[in-house]
């Protein structure tokens, strides 16, 4: 599936009087590779909240390919073509990689009556292997998923999302919590994805030797609010961006 064009238009998301999301006003293009960055508490992680379903909008609009999916039901949402990691490894962590993603798979569309028998059906586990061999995790498809190395249970986490077939893929710090090497191995691993696939991947992360290296476009949040956008280069040449949130060393 290509990708899809994903439009933000003035979100807004406020708890009390607090406001997390600030007129928030983004146009992610089909197929393009995306960074959101911004110190914590920029409102980087409420603004997928938002698009993908899991806290309601105060104001403002979320758009698919033009058809607004603001207030949707997050099935519904998923359907359309937003896709998010799951965390299938927490939720099916006796499960092997392969039934993992099938379970996953069969919730999704409520086939859940026969994951008691006749699991997985053929057409199931034919897009579980599918989609392992994409996302490099045949040699693991017997590991139960709670024995997986922490960057392989987030492997497994976009690669339910992948089978899902969505136009967008949103993906909330992909490398946190691993060394160099492993975060290093699966930011390759994504980007080869977003190529094999050539959907609209977007992306949070706090590494900026990765951002700078794979996004083609980085969107800076502050306070909730967009700071800046541009390519790479022209974020490090900001001088709002450095002084909130670069600092000297990332600039030229």
């Amino acid at each position: 599936m290509s990708g899809g064009r994903l439009q933000l238009q003035n979100l807004r998301k406020s708890f009390g009087g607090v406001v997390a999301t600030d007129d928030v006003s983004l146009t992610f293009e089909p197929g393009t590779l995306s960074a959101i960055i911004g110190p914590n508490g920029a409102g980087k992680t409420t603004l997928f909240h938002l698009i993908t379903g899991k806290l309601p909008v105060s104001s403002g609009r979320v758009l698919l390919d033009d058809a607004e999916i603001t207030g949707l039901d997050r099935r519904d949402i998923v359907r359309r073509g937003i896709g998010r990691a799951f965390q299938v490894a927490n939720l099916f962590p006796s499960f092997t990689v392969a039934h993992s993603l099938a379970a996953g798979l069969m919730a999704h569309e409520g086939r859940t009556a026969s994951l008691f028998r006749g699991f997985p059906p053929k057409d199931i586990a034919a897009r579980a292997e599918e989609v392992m061999e994409l996302c490099g995790l045949t040699h693991l498809a017997a590991t139960e998923s709670r024995h997986l190395s922490h960057g392989d249970q987030k492997l497994l986490d976009i690669a339910l999302a992948l089978a899902l077939s969505p136009k967008v893929l949103l993906l909330d710090e992909p490398t946190a919590g691993m060394g160099p090497d492993e975060r290093w191995r699966m930011i390759e691993r994504v980007h080869k994805l977003w190529e094999a696939r050539g959907l609209t991947l977007v992306f949070i992360e706090h590494d900026m030797d990765i951002v700078f290296r794979i996004a083609q476009s980085v969107r800076v949040l502050r306070y909730g609010a967009v700071l800046a956008q541009g390519t790479p280069e022209e974020m490090r040449r900001n001088p709002a961006v450095i002084e909130a949130y670069l600092g000297a060393e990332h600039a030229l």
